[in-house]
């Protein structure tokens, strides 16, 4: 019989887990202590809990960690790290160090259901969802994990449309109990997934991003299809009925494209769709894939753009682009077969 893995598990899922093995209530902690604040991946090495108790918690558990399969290297730094999760095609986290900062891009599902136009997860379809083991397990088994110091949800799979399982995550990463970050420094970005939205912004702290791309709701429709499900305006009415003025931060992500959505026009639409909201815009350059014609906008057209926004009120940054040499920046994370 296959083993279940203790890594993400809550802590009250481990003070069950005890329970099940005879064990008292105060072994949930205790294990929860050796997983994600010493990292142990043998139940032996938790020497504070009896050898009888270890010996019963091994016949139905081990902790769970692994490492990932395969690892490419970016010229910039960047590394990407292919994780095999029992699927033809594994899932892919994206390592990037930057002078005092490391941020790992996290994954949530094995492919997308979003399919949107310019991303290769999304042509890539949908196998299923991660479950809260084989995500916790690409932040604490990436090569380097000590050295983190921010999390985004921004790899393959839209983070919402598996919420529970992203819910426990967070829980694990931010509580006490468990790595116990603090949720400013975790980002979770979403195509604007409306039914887990409301729970997301209520139910925890983490920074939200919101992929939007373009101003007018027919033009992100033909990049977006979640528009027609979930218009943008829609969105945003929900977004305005909460405080985003204090340390929590409000994102849009928006890719910009060569004589689609990059003028002066759009610039000044997005400033109208946004009015009032306290927020940040992320401009993100388009990284070419296959068979989309799509094309990358120029950085002189960009800065413009950039500079706009600002003037009129609408904090905006160009992100700079990462990984492109691996296919580890974004919209480029695709495992549709697994690397041997």
């Amino acid at each position: 019989m296959e083993k279940q893995h203790l890594v993400g598990k809550t802590l009250e899922e481990l003070q069950e887990v005890a329970a099940q093995c005879g064990m008292p209530s105060f072994a949930g902690k205790q294990m929860a202590q050796w997983i994600y604040e010493r990292r142990v991946n043998d139940i032996d090495a938790m020497t504070n809990i009896s050898k009888v108790h270890r010996a019963r918690l091994a016949e139905t558990y081990d902790v769970g960690y692994y490492a990932p399969a395969h690892a490419m290297q970016s010229v910039d730094g960047t590394a990407k790290y292919l994780y095999d999760v029992g699927t033809t095609s594994g899932v892919e986290a994206v390592y990037i160090p930057d002078r005092q900062r490391a941020t790992l891009c996290v994954s949530s599902q094995v492919g997308c259901k979003m399919n949107c136009y310019f991303c290769m997860t999304g042509k890539q379809g949908f196998t299923r969802n991660l479950t809260s083991h084989e995500i916790i397990n690409q932040i604490i088994s990436v090569p380097k994990s000590e050295t983190l110091t921010n999390l985004v949800f921004m790899g393959m799979g839209e983070p919402l449309d598996n919420y529970d399982e992203l819910l426990k995550v967070l829980c694990i990463l931010t509580e006490p109990w468990g790595l116990a970050w603090s949720p400013r420094r975790i980002t979770v970005s979403t195509i604007g997934y409306r039914p887990a939205l409301r729970r997301f912004i209520e139910e925890t702290e983490c920074h939200l991003a919101l992929s939007l791309h373009a101003p007018y709701p027919e033009q992100r429709a033909e990049v977006m299809p979640v528009e027609k499900a979930f218009p943008v305006k829609d969105l945003l009415a929900l977004l305005r009925e909460y405080d985003w003025s204090h340390q929590r931060r409000l994102s849009f992500e928006y890719i910009v494209f060569r004589d689609y959505n990059d003028s002066i026009k759009h610039a000044d639409a997005l400033v109208k769709l946004l009015g009032g909201l306290p927020c940040l815009v992320n401009l993100i350059r388009f990284h070419a894939i296959p068979g989309v014609d799509l094309k990358t906008s120029d950085m002189a057209q960009i800065e413009a753009f950039r500079d706009r926004l600002n003037e009129r009120g609408v904090t905006a940054t160009i992100r700079a682009s990462r990984g492109e040499d691996i296919f580890a920046a974004c919209g480029m994370l695709s495992t549709a077969k697994k690397n041997s």
